[in-house]
């Protein structure tokens, strides 16, 4: 499993984690498209954006491998703002290639994107 050094572990002041330390013994979690309702909470919005920026700050436009970036918190953005950047692609794969949908991205994170151009 690769280790994306430099990649923030945490939403600094949470315990939403964006990394895990090692790769689990029977294989990797499967990533899913998880449903994200209006009505969730502001900092469960707040650690997608952040860790979104930190994805954008990390790997720009590139496709980048799944390593140890957190199932869980790929999940709330899987399938929308991150998509797979490989076919086939195999969810349960530490060295599965993803990359950022941009268009998506800047569309329902635009706070993260403010400072670039479009």
């Amino acid at each position: 499993m690769l280790k994306h050094r430099g990649f923030p572990g945490r939403l600094p002041g949470t315990d939403f984690q964006f990394t895990i330390r090692r790769a689990a013994k029977e294989g990797a979690t499967k990533l899913i498209a998880r449903e994200r309702y209006a009505d969730r909470r502001a900092v469960d919005r707040a650690a997608d954006a952040a860790f979104l920026a930190a994805l954008w700050d990390h790997f720009g436009e590139e496709p980048f491998e799944r390593g140890n970036l957190d199932a869980g918190r790929l999940s709330w953005l899987f399938g929308r703002e991150v998509v797979a950047a490989e076919d086939p692609f195999d969810p349960t794969d530490y060295e599965a290639l993803l990359r950022i949908d941009l268009a998506r991205a800047r569309a329902t994170f635009p706070e993260v994107f403010a400072g670039d151009r479009a």
